[in-house]
């Protein structure tokens, strides 16, 4: 059974490939939709799947691992901001205040038909920030492609004063719980990669 990360994003990959478990990954093609009324926790456990079903389809003998993460501030989910301004009015609403990081995680293997879901919530605190601080940081061009506007990874780790919670998950996949989920559905062990 082959490994499928259905995800086109490079942390996502990154943080499995930290683990012996050999993979592939395929990029799911679905419209990332929230819907009305959905709590951020149905949101991105859905979408995980919706990425799952879209790649398990294709590869019904391989077990396939999606992933979806939102940042969620007062109940309010925020998404990838369209452009610079809409980045910078994201980063001012989180300054000072701690918000969530929702990761939904769904794992499929069609022929085995197993299909599980979960998701894992981290704290953020972002340090009460200056206009200068967020001028500067809209500047590095790292806010416009991650959700709430902002990478821990990178730059964004200046504007983070306390986390609580899986730094994994807010990167983007919360490798502890995935590892608990392949292990105990699928005897997957990511220290030895089978």
């Amino acid at each position: 059974m082959n490994i499928i990360l259905a995800s086109a994003s490079p942390r996502r990959k990154e943080i499995l490939e930290n683990t012996n478990v050999k993979f592939d990954v395929v990029k799911s093609e679905i419209d990332e939709v929230i819907l009305d009324q959905e709590l951020p926790s149905q949101v991105v456990m859905r979408l995980a799947f919706e990425k799952c079903m879209d790649i398990a389809g294709r590869y019904e003998d391989d077990l396939v691992i999606g992933a979806d993460t939102i940042v969620v501030l007062d109940g309010i989910i925020l998404g990838k901001p369209k452009d610079k301004d809409d980045a910078t009015s994201m980063i001012k609403k989180l300054s000072g205040k701690t918000h969530q990081v929702i990761t939904g995680i769904s794992l499929i293997n069609l022929n085995a038909n197993k299909k599980i879901i979960d998701y894992v919530v981290s704290n953020v605190k972002f340090k009460d920030l200056s206009e200068e601080d967020i001028k500067d940081y809209i500047q590095t061009n790292e806010s416009l492609d991650k959700a709430g506007g902002y990478g821990i990874q990178g730059y964004g780790a200046l504007l983070v004063e306390e986390i609580q919670g899986d730094y994994f998950n807010i990167v983007g996949l919360p490798i502890s719980r995935l590892s608990d989920l392949l292990k105990k559905y699928f005897s997957i062990n990511l220290f030895y990669g089978g």
